[in-house]
């Protein structure tokens, strides 16, 4: 399933200051099938807005050989709390939208790089 997209929005939570573990277990579980992908982060939760888990996130991203896109959206989720009611600050969804379209762009240009076979010459070059 993993391998038959050109890109993924993980959409993350900040917990003890990272992103939870279920999520590195199942990107874990799959390796080959990540590379060269195009990838967007949202992240909510704790007093960063879940940024912190963003960034763990981009590290293990980088391994498995996926390009995460620079706008990343952050969402606040103090100031619901009171009401428990979801409301979005301005400029969310324009930051959203940029992502996407960053996604998109990203994905599209590294489907090229994926169906591109290794040449003899990378592959002296990968194995030394």
């Amino acid at each position: 399933m993993i391998n038959s997209f050109d890109g993924y929005v993980f959409v993350v939570p900040e917990y003890n200051h990272s992103f939870p573990g279920a999520l590195k277990n199942a990107l874990d579980y799959v390796y080959r099938e990540w590379n060269d992908k195009a990838a967007g982060i949202v992240s909510y939760g704790g007093w960063a807005s879940g940024v912190r888990a963003a960034e763990a996130l981009r590290l293990v991203l980088a391994e498995l050989q996926v390009a995460t896109v620079r706008l990343q959206p952050a969402i606040s989720t103090h100031a619901n709390f009171a009401t428990g009611t979801f409301v979005p600050v301005e400029g969310l969804e324009a930051s959203v939208v940029g992502m996407l379209a960053q996604v998109v762009r990203w994905s599209n240009a590294l489907r090229s790089v994926r169906r591109r076979p290794i040449s003899e010459t990378e592959s002296r070059t990968i194995q030394t």
